[in-house]
């Protein structure tokens, strides 16, 4: 603007610049808000979160749970204002939560099945008492695995 008034050459050309200015601005104000309102929308949370979204939804196919549980944590801090990313790893998170239970679950009952057999063939009473101590705590893992696939269940149908 100061670069047209340095050719202004009298304040009668200098109103006449003004006044078709001010005719102008109304139309003039419109088109540059316009043009911010598209030029400078923000990226919304949910879309910067796609990224990671999509990292833990592959990493849940790969079977890799654990990683999946610290990468939705990870997603839960960085975007707490993505609120479809987070309804949706929360999903994934209950899946990921069941699997490694139902997997704890099964290790823990074959671990069981062993020491039973093994409690059964051994002679030494040591030994066996220390196989029974190594059964109750097995059994109580079981039960409490047990407990959390319940949990898991009950939550994924209150929704």
């Amino acid at each position: 603007m100061l670069g047209l008034l340095l050719f202004v050459d009298s304040p009668y050309t200098l109103y006449k610049f003004i006044c078709n200015f001010a005719a102008m601005k109304n139309g003039l104000w419109i088109i540059v808000l316009a043009l911010l309102v598209i030029g400078c929308k923000e990226e919304s949370d949910d879309d910067k979160a796609s990224g990671l979204m999509s990292h833990i939804e592959s990493l849940y196919e790969k079977g890799k749970y654990s990683t999946v549980l610290d990468s939705i944590e990870a997603l839960r801090s960085r975007y707490p204002r993505a609120i479809e990313s987070r309804k949706r790893s929360l999903v994934i998170w209950q899946n990921a939560s069941l699997k490694m239970a139902q997997d704890d679950i099964a290790r823990t009952d074959s671990a069981l099945q062993i020491t039973m057999n093994q409690i059964n063939s051994e002679e030494n009473i040591y030994k066996k008492n220390m196989l029974c101590v190594k059964r109750d705590s097995l059994k109580a893992r079981y039960e409490a695995m047990c407990g959390v696939v319940r949990m898991i269940h009950l939550r994924q149908k209150q929704k």
